[in-house]
């Protein structure tokens, strides 16, 4: 087993190529791993690991690499990366029987780990306003954003990354948040290492996970707010057996928008 050092309530675990991920563990009880979008670490769930661990819920938050307190190597900016990363964690920190919840970026990353790991150390999963099957419009697939459009933001975040920051959250919230949060979220955001977030801009453009729905093989929730532009209707198409959950005073930050009733439909899920 690879080595980890330990700080009060996290890990840095090795997932090789000399990358370290930090991983907050904290709380005894169900594991559930949270997957954090773009562009911010798992920092973001701040809500859910201050509340559910008291709850009985042994909350583990990945930092991916490039983000957080992770490494920030030059390269491994994939899909399948984060899920070979994800991995790891599941196997250094002995992770069985998880409800794994990945939010925007996060889910289709969520996906990708399922159905290329086998769902290994999984029982349950949640995608909270995921980004999946696909991010970006295809001649066969018409939600989402066209491709140019991704390309024109990759583009930007090379030009002026902190403007495009700020005027990417700002379509996150259909309740607009106080300017405190607002500054939390950007800083959040300008944390992350510049490579890692255009190429997980990138990745959004042009990874496709429709050939990869129904190879999950364990209960699955959908969150979706009522008011996200992303559109979840190929996911209830790709899992037809799954549970809708609609936070219907939200748009794509949910986890924020709705957090007491987040963290209770979480609770639900994971404890039934």
């Amino acid at each position: 087993m690879t080595q980890r050092l330990t700080t009060a309530s996290g890990h840095f675990v090795s997932v090789g190529g000399n990358v370290n991920l930090y991983v907050e563990d904290v709380g005894e009880g169900k594991p559930v791993v949270f997957i954090h979008g773009l562009p911010v670490g798992q920092a973001m769930y701040e809500y859910q690991r201050n509340v559910l661990p008291f709850k009985g819920i042994r909350y583990i938050g990945i930092d991916l690499r490039g983000f957080g307190k992770s490494d920030r190597p030059l390269n491994g900016y994939s899909y399948n990366q984060f899920a070979d990363d994800i991995r790891r964690v599941f196997e250094q920190l002995e992770i069985k029987n998880a409800t794994l919840v990945g939010f925007s970026m996060g889910g289709a990353i969520a996906v990708r780990y399922m159905a290329r790991h086998q769902g290994y150390g999984v029982s349950k999963m949640v995608l909270a306003s995921a980004a999946t099957p696909l991010f970006t419009q295809r001649s066969d697939y018409p939600y989402g954003l066209p491709v140019e459009v991704m390309e024109s933001l990759i583009e930007a975040a090379q030009q002026d990354r902190p403007q495009l920051i700020e005027d990417f959250n700002s379509t996150l919230f259909h309740q607009k948040p106080s300017q405190a949060f607002i500054d939390w979220y950007n800083r959040m955001s300008l944390d992350t290492d510049p490579v890692a977030f255009a190429m997980s801009l990138k990745c959004l453009a042009y990874e496709d996970s429709r050939e990869e729905l129904n190879q999950i093989h364990v209960p699955v929730c959908i969150f979706q707010g009522k008011n996200d532009t992303m559109p979840f209707e190929p996911q209830i198409k790709g899992f037809p057996n799954a549970e809708i959950i609609v936070f219907e005073e939200s748009g794509h930050g949910l986890v924020f928008e709705e957090k007491e009733k987040f963290n209770a439909e979480i609770l639900k899920f994971v404890q039934a």
